[in-house]
């Protein structure tokens, strides 16, 4: 292998370990991860869980499209679901990509500017 490879890889495994961050093994099961997200309390947890629950409601049954009228508070918040999934979103991983493509795009402009 090359030296310039060598390095590339080594940056890699570098950039692995520093933006590699959305997803934890799990201790308990060979091959699970865990996903965290951050809530302020039990209450916020519970926003959480309630409002994900009518928006499949509501999403499974697409006839009627309405929460269930024996539900006190039929309105979703769409921006606490937005937010979760934010939470979740792997921006880390997205940066690792981006900077793993540059170090592949200036490798191929190398090439090109070698061969001429």
């Amino acid at each position: 292998m090359k030296t310039h490879e060598i390095k590339k890889i080594e940056e890699i495994k570098g950039l692995s370990q520093r933006l590699l961050t959305a997803l934890k093994p799990a201790d308990d099961k060979q091959g699970m991860y865990i996903a965290e997200i951050r809530v302020y309390d039990y209450y916020e947890l519970a926003s959480i869980i309630t409002n994900l629950m009518k928006l499949c409601i509501i999403a499974v049954d697409q006839d009627s499209a309405e929460v269930p009228p024996t539900i006190q508070n039929q309105n979703i918040d769409v921006g606490l679901i937005l937010g979760v999934a934010l939470q979740l979103f792997p921006i880390d991983e997205f940066e690792l990509i981006n900077e793993i493509s540059d170090l592949y795009h200036y490798q191929k402009d190398e090439t090109i500017v070698n061969s001429k």
